[in-house]
């Protein structure tokens, strides 16, 4: 395992909020109902893997196109929305928080992010559309409970319970070439 990370809202049974896909069964259904909180700070969204392509559309697009996804997690607020920041964000916003998130650039590479410090939506929604260029990024989680599991980094996460999580794996070459 190279890294793993959060993936998403998740309720104090440490379930997911929203959508939540595994192996292509659909585990946990789809969130639209309105509510407090980032998870319901429309639009939120949806990171999925279809095959060898992975995308995040928000959450109603994800619906009604319904591509037939391996994994998918559903979280919010949406970032980045077809290169725009979320209409929520403030530039003078005062909430300030650990964050974590991922975004898909047009070549199709799935980038993850997670802050160092306490950062604002505004300013980790433009990491992802003007540093990494994301026409399309979802935040996962934040707060304290921002965690990354990477030994090459050497960050070891945290003590806290997590709901979902999502974790990387280095590809099998000797598979990769047959």
């Amino acid at each position: 395992m190279l890294f793993a990370t959060n993936a998403g809202m998740f309720d104090p049974a440490l379930k997911p909020v929203g959508l939540y896909v595994e192996e292509g069964r659909e585990l946990v259904h789809a969130n639209t109902r309105s509510g407090y909180g980032n998870f319901h700070m429309k639009p939120n969204g949806v990171f999925y893997i279809s095959g060898d392509r992975a995308a995040v559309a928000e959450t109603g697009v994800f619906l009604k196109q319904r591509p037939q996804a391996d994994l998918a997690t559903q979280s919010g607020p949406m970032l980045v929305i077809n290169g725009r920041l979320h209409p929520r964000f403030d530039l003078r916003s005062t909430s300030l928080k650990a964050r974590n998130g991922l975004g898909v650039p047009t070549d199709g590479k799935v980038i993850f992010a997670i802050s160092n410090a306490e950062v604002s939506f505004e300013a980790f929604a433009r990491l992802f559309r003007d540093g990494l260029n994301c026409p399309n990024a979802l935040f996962l989680d934040g707060g304290s409970a921002a965690s990354l599991y990477a030994p090459s980094l050497n960050s070891h996460g945290n003590i806290l319970s997590l709901g979902p999580m999502l974790a990387v794996f280095e590809r099998n070459r000797r598979a990769s070439r047959q």
